[in-house]
């Protein structure tokens, strides 16, 4: 921020996750951005990984305010990433903020891990509400990785959208492939790629003799074209894949318009 800027005239960043606030990627998020702007912070009290856009119904949702850094307002909440977003707006902001960060996660969101993400379900509920959104995800699970080049990444990001005025749709996911700093060759802006998960569910039997299963699987590219996330990431590139939530196929649309008759 310019100096002689006041606190009111900066922009509002809302940071939120899947991992929770106990987590270390939430954590460098909040030190790449904290001085570009009033940050809150509102995530989950637990682990919410693979809830996708999933909201609580039925059930209570809680709030507590707690210190997790200096400077930076944190509210604890009990809810999915989607809850946060929702009661940060509603309840603990009172008004849209200027973005919404989420992450950084801990492993992959490419290809088809977009649909099941927390992390990215979180960005694209922003994105809903009109508010620019950005999900971040580093490609090391390890609680002790190395968040060094993601955090380089993450600031440069959110100070490019945060210098002009973003589409209020726009949500953008952002994999940081997991490699030393001086190895990533820059971003591409990529499409997301057709690959997935081949899963297996292992059955098992628990200590009284009860079934139980246990889902495995292995990562399958079927895409192989050069701009995809999947070969950006491989290839130590920083990818970004502008996403919506309009899930409408509309080449689909068009065929099945000309193809059938209602």
């Amino acid at each position: 921020m310019k100096k002689g800027v006041k606190t009111k005239d900066k922009p509002v960043i809302l940071i939120t996750n899947d991992d929770s606030l106990t987590a270390p990627g939430i954590k460098h998020l909040i030190e790449a951005v904290k001085d570009l702007g009033r940050v809150v912070v509102v995530a989950p009290d637990k682990p919410q990984s693979g809830m996708g856009h999933a909201i609580t119904i039925g059930y209570p949702l809680r709030l507590h305010k707690v210190h997790m850094m200096d400077g930076v307002e944190t509210w604890s909440c009990s809810g999915t990433p989607v809850d946060c977003v929702k009661l940060a707006v509603d309840k603990v902001l009172r008004k849209k903020p200027d973005i919404c960060l989420s992450g950084i996660n801990h492993g992959a969101n490419h290809s088809i891990n977009v649909i099941y993400s927390g992390t990215m379900s979180a960005a694209i509920e922003a994105s809903i509400e009109n508010i620019p959104a950005i999900g971040f995800s580093l490609l090391n699970m390890s609680l002790e990785a190395d968040f060094t080049a993601a955090k380089k990444y993450a600031r440069l990001i959110v100070e490019k959208i945060l210098s002009k005025k973003a589409d209020k749709h726009l949500c953008l996911n952002v994999n940081i492939p997991n490699a030393d700093e001086s190895l990533i060759k820059g971003i591409k802006v990529c499409r997301q790629a057709y690959a997935k998960y081949e899963e297996d569910f292992q059955e098992r039997k628990d200590p009284m003799s009860k079934k139980y299963y246990w889902l495995t699987g292995e990562f399958v590219n079927f895409d192989k074209g050069t701009d995809t996330d999947v070969w950006a990431l491989k290839n130590n590139f920083v990818s970004v894949v502008p996403v919506q939530f309009d899930l409408t196929n509309y080449i689909l649309k068009k065929k099945i318009e000309k193809s059938y008759k209602w």
